[in-house]
């Protein structure tokens, strides 16, 4: 799976730091790391990266564009990067993925990025649904073959491409505009099955790649304590968490989030699981608000669980002690919304958040309310998210019984 790269082959070389970084596996080559190249780069042409000794290190996918100058294939021993070995490639990422799910669970990921070797790559399941997502310009000079591949692998009934808005441009100006997803635009939502609930995933523009399916362990967590409860699910999106909640037993279920839009797709998440007879005795309430303004203004005691899901709230670096601030912020007001003995669910998919930083926002948030509290648990990533380097890991969640 190549382009017509150009002769001779573009070869680099980086500083010792780089050379320490890729060898204990980091996947990205910053362009202030290279002190040596034969000559330019052109977008999406393999790069081959020697040590001091002039020994391979490491070869990558190049962007003369980007911050992150070389995305890292592989490392280690030399080899060719051949069709097969894109093919086995694929196929390691496939296999790390065999077991986790049955016929109740058809919406998962197969591919996650870097840590499963497609740096920049993630690939959906939605039941015969597949959504390719691309977040670099690199993939575009090879989009033909990378969707070949899939197809010839995979043979999804329909393949749905999607690229991420900073490379929206250089995919229009190479003329990769995704033919797929045009032609898609006008059809209905894609439903697919988790943990046996049917929910719609908008798979043309709907966030991510139509759902958010790296929360379906904490879903399901939250089913096992929500009986006899009132359950506020705050930035509930289309209602995930909170039809699980339902299918648990809760006696109702309040949604909150400021789009319409999401509270509309959580109805109909709600409509299509109305053979469940437990989903049909919830009592569901949908609220169209700023979610910090309604924690604020409805502050007395009169939920059972309360679930705190925001998005991203520190999209860069700059925006880090903001999103710290505001996670202990939502977590000393949802805190005054729980009865006795209820439960805070917290979680964060910030990125430049780490964990620690983000449970000792909330833990300081709840020793200052002034309550006794007991945290059950935390959790990360889920099997079919894999993050294998620092960058990576961006989603965190803690329970706490208050």
């Amino acid at each position: 799976m190549k382009p017509t790269d150009p002769a001779p082959r573009l070869r680099l070389r980086v500083t010792a730091t780089a050379e320490t970084l890729l060898r204990g596996g980091h996947p990205w080559l910053f362009a202030n790391s290279i002190r040596e190249q034969n000559r330019p780069g052109i977008r999406g042409e393999l790069a081959v990266i020697y040590d001091r000794r002039d020994k391979f290190l490491a070869a990558g996918l190049y962007d003369p564009d980007s911050p992150i100058r070389v995305r890292i294939l592989h490392a280690g021993k030399p080899v060719t990067l051949d069709e097969a070995w894109w093919r086995e490639n694929l196929r390691r990422a496939l296999d790390r993925r065999a077991g986790l799910f049955d016929a109740q669970t058809n919406g998962h990921r197969w591919i996650n990025g870097e840590s499963d070797g497609w740096p920049g790559v993630v690939l959906d399941r939605y039941a015969g649904v597949l959504v390719l997502k691309l977040y670099t310009a690199i993939w575009l000079p090879r989009l033909a073959d990378l969707t070949r591949l899939i197809r010839e692998t995979l043979q999804p009934e329909r393949l749905v491409l999607r690229f991420s808005r900073n490379i929206e441009a250089a995919a229009r100006e190479a003329g990769r505009l995704p033919e797929e997803a045009n032609a898609a635009a006008e059809s209905a939502p894609v439903v697919f099955l988790e943990s046996g609930l049917r929910f719609e995933a908008d798979v043309v523009r709907g966030q991510k790649t139509g759902f958010f399916l790296d929360q379906r362990e904490n879903r399901r967590r939250v089913e096992t304590w929500a009986g006899e409860a009132d359950v506020l699910n705050a930035f509930s999106f289309s209602g995930g968490f909170s039809l699980y909640a339902a299918r648990g037993g809760a006696r109702s279920v309040t949604d909150l989030d400021i789009s319409a839009h999401a509270l509309a797709g959580a109805r109909r998440n709600f409509g299509l699981n109305q053979d469940h007879p437990a989903v049909a005795a919830c009592r569901h309430e949908t609220i169209q608000t700023d979610v910090f303004a309604w924690l604020e203004q409805n502050a007395a005691p009169r939920f059972d669980l309360v679930i705190l899901d925001p998005p991203s709230l520190a999209k860069r670096e700059a925006e880090r002690a903001g999103a710290i601030q505001a996670y202990a912020k939502l977590a000393a007001q949802g805190v005054k919304t729980l009865r006795p003995g209820g439960r805070l669910v917290a979680a964060s998919c910030s990125a430049h958040v780490t964990a620690d930083e983000f449970f000792e926002a909330v833990r300081s948030a709840l020793r200052r309310s002034g309550r006794s509290w007991t945290e059950l648990s935390t959790t990360g990533h889920p099997p079919d998210h894999p993050a294998t380097f620092p960058e990576a890991r961006y989603l965190k969640c803690v329970d706490v019984r208050v």
